[in-house]
């Protein structure tokens, strides 16, 4: 299965390296609101929305200014910036971070299980396209469990949200 590659975002944290500069190597950096990074030497650096391997790139042709072939790694430790809603009858409404594919009975899980008055029968999952136009999934966790429902138990996306009823 081909996975697109990782996109920064937003509140992730990421650690960068340079190789035989222990004073440019950053443990933990967050990506600010801005979608900026502060990095020595060369001040802000825009990595929202660019790959790990395309901020590494960027970074090192910054610091070449400073140092000749700089071997820059860069890794996100942090994925903060993908994440699904879960609210409604659930222990808890929260925010479920993606880091894996995700699904919609293990996102109702990480936020405590169904509430005492869940309409286990009429989940719904609702996800904004591109185009800004909405999509709906149902979710019936009785007839899933039964074998009844195949394929409901969707892989999640950012941004969806799931949708617990009474």
């Amino acid at each position: 299965m081909d996975r697109a590659p990782y996109t920064i975002g937003v509140t992730d944290v990421l650690k960068i390296n340079v190789w035989k500069n222990p004073e440019l190597t950053i443990d933990a950096v967050p990506v600010r609101s801005d979608g900026m990074i502060s990095v020595p030497l060369i001040n802000d650096v825009q990595a929202e929305g660019l790959t790990p391997e395309e901020l590494k790139d960027v970074i090192a042709r910054e610091l070449t200014e400073y140092i000749a072939a700089p071997q820059v790694t860069v890794v996100v430790i942090q994925m903060n910036s993908r994440f699904v809603s879960v609210i409604g009858q659930v222990a808890q409404a929260t925010r479920v971070p993606i880091t894996r594919d995700l699904r919609v009975l293990e996102a109702i899980a990480q936020a405590g299980g169904f509430g005492p008055f869940a309409d286990k029968s009429d989940v719904r999952i609702v996800r904004r396209n591109a185009d800004g136009t909405e999509s709906e999934f149902r979710f019936d966790y009785g007839a899933y469990i039964r074998g009844r429902a195949p394929g409901t138990n969707i892989v999640l996306q950012h941004g969806d949200t799931i949708i617990v009823p009474d």
